[in-house]
């Protein structure tokens, strides 16, 4: 009886595990991440690869995984708590896989390219939103196109740091941020009903602190598939459109970088 009741859900790990999240509370479960990727980032990861001579997209890589990677295990201790076991049975919601695969695939390869079309079709809105409103951030200067963080830097280097963040920022980081925004937080806020998806884009755009000249874009670009995800109560199609494209899009630029195209 003893050992069951240490893995019963009790105080901050009852209000986390509960079927439903007050608005206020997922408005600062989904934003203090992002504020603390910045403080990683400007705290250690910008100074480390300065002093290494190395991009600053190894910095932002660095700063993610010092936030997603205890948010991982965060999650994993919750199910601890809950089941009395590492788990994330329990802790994360619509992962039961009722989309057949064939409707899976169909709207995963919709999503993809949705998302690829739109967010090079934004840029200029982005560079807009950069030029105008957000002169005054301190880490911009590598801002606004999809190369300039590796100007000035020798091949190997820049190769280096591709191979390095490929499967960091390319696969699993991005996982992570969807089994814990997706997985976690949307169902959460599901008593939002309609408003639920658009709550949870705008939030996952805003949690974006490193790069808010991209907000709009990126909700418009991420809302179908978290749209579809709540719909269909699926983690699966939020999952393939942000993983799928950011790994097509961090293996296209590290084959560009070893064949000197960039």
């Amino acid at each position: 009886m003893r050992a069951f009741e240490d893995t019963r859900p009790n105080g901050i790990v009852e209000l986390l595990l509960g079927d439903r999240h007050s608005l206020p509370l997922s408005v600062v479960l989904h934003l203090v991440p992002g504020a603390l990727i910045v403080a990683a980032y400007l705290l250690i990861g910008e100074p480390f690869v300065k002093a290494i001579g190395y991009p600053t997209l190894m910095g932002w890589a660095i700063a993610l995984c010092l936030v997603l990677i205890p948010i991982l295990s965060g999650l994993l201790w919750l199910g601890r708590k809950h089941s009395g076991r590492f788990s994330l049975r329990g802790v994360l919601y619509y992962t039961d896989k009722p989309l057949s695969r064939g409707k899976l695939v169909a709207m995963v390869i919709a999503l993809i390219v949705w998302m690829m079309v739109l967010s090079f079709a934004t840029a200029p809105m982005n560079r807009f939103f950069l030029e105008n409103f957000f002169t005054w951030v301190p880490y911009t200067d590598d801002a606004g196109s999809f190369t300039k963080f590796l100007d000035g830097y020798s091949h190997s280097v820049m190769l280096t740091t591709m191979v390095i963040c490929l499967p960091l920022t390319g696969i699993s980081l991005p996982l992570i941020e969807e089994l814990y925004f997706r997985g976690f937080l949307l169902p959460r806020i599901a008593h939002l009903g309609d408003w639920a998806p658009v709550v949870s884009t705008v939030l996952f755009s805003l949690y974006h602190f490193w790069s808010p000249w991209v907000f709009v874009s990126r909700v418009i670009f991420m809302f179908p598939g978290f749209w579809l995800t709540w719909r269909e109560k699926d983690i699966r199609p939020a999952i393939g459109m942000h993983v799928g494209v950011t790994s097509i899009l961090a293996t296209l630029g590290t084959i560009a970088v070893a064949l000197n195209l960039i």
